[in-house]
């Protein structure tokens, strides 16, 4: 399994703000250039964490970003699961279309006598009970002196 930038952006993002000191606030640019990532991609990312509540985001001159607090209680697992669109391991795993819709591809020849379907299935479920029992508060240093940047 791989994570998508946009989590991983994500999961960078919440680490450098959990490090810096409440109640200042971070500049998306600030973050980007800490981690060398695009500020275009991360303007998007910054906005899906606001949107799920995991930062505190204000606009205007001296605005900017910082952790919410509710972000120290939850677990790893679910900021991965809010940003992440697709669990899919393999193309079988994909929901047929709401709307009745074909699917894109062929059918798996093997579907219904397949057994790979379950193992993966089971190796999803088991990565991501292990981010479920990661409270995001353990990936954080304790704060020392504070570290020029």
């Amino acid at each position: 399994m791989k994570l998508t930038l946009k989590t991983d952006y994500a999961l960078r993002t919440l680490l450098y703000l959990a490090q810096t000191p409440a109640p200042q606030l971070c500049s998306i640019a600030e973050v980007a250039k800490r981690h060398g990532i695009s500020e275009n991609h991360l303007v998007k990312v910054v906005h899906a964490l606001g949107k799920h509540g995991y930062i505190e985001t204000l606009r205007g001159k001296g605005g900017g970003i910082r952790i919410a607090p509710r972000t120290w209680e939850v677990s790893v697992g679910e900021i991965v699961r809010a940003m992440e669109e697709d669990f899919a391991l393999v193309e079988c795993f994909k929901p047929a279309p709401a709307d009745g819709a074909e699917l894109a591809g062929p059918l798996c020849v093997l579907a219904g006598q397949c057994r790979l379907q379950g193992v993966l299935g089971r190796a999803l479920q088991a990565f991501l009970a292990e981010l479920d029992a990661c409270p995001f508060k353990s990936l954080v240093p304790p704060r020392g002196p504070v570290q020029s940047r």
